[in-house]
């Protein structure tokens, strides 16, 4: 286990190096809600952008509370775009793996994150 850390987290430096907008620790957290929402399932199966969406959603509130949306933000996880793009990375760099029918398109407006993480946490 250690040394797939250890490759990840090269790999994910070599994703860095191409494409600077998002942190590390944006990519550790999204490959995490990757491996939490598929061990939640009764049989391993592929996850739709949608279930990756409400995995980040709903570990970013419990994790990081009413600081959800500023510690994303300061990843440079600003939206489910953002999100979809930080898979996909992931994907071309062979870390998550992906079905044919599977498409950026699917982390589009997929909530706003102003709501979820604020609106909605502080009830407002």
């Amino acid at each position: 286990m250690t040394g797939m850390r250890g490759e990840a987290e090269e790999i994910v430096g070599r994703i860095i190096g191409k494409d600077p907008r998002y942190r590390p620790e944006a990519y550790s957290f999204v490959m995490t809600v990757v491996d939490e929402v598929q061990g939640s399932m009764k049989v391993a199966e592929h996850i739709t952008g949608g279930e990756v969406l409400e995995g980040v959603r709903v570990s970013a509130a419990r994790r990081f509370g009413p600081m959800a949306k500023e510690v994303l933000n300061a990843w440079g996880v600003k939206s489910t775009e953002d999100i979809g793009n930080i898979v996909f990375n992931l994907v071309d760099a062979g870390l998550l793996a992906k079905r044919e029918e599977d498409t950026i398109d699917e982390f589009i407006g997929g909530y706003d994150f102003r709501k979820v993480f604020e609106e909605d946490y502080f009830g407002g």
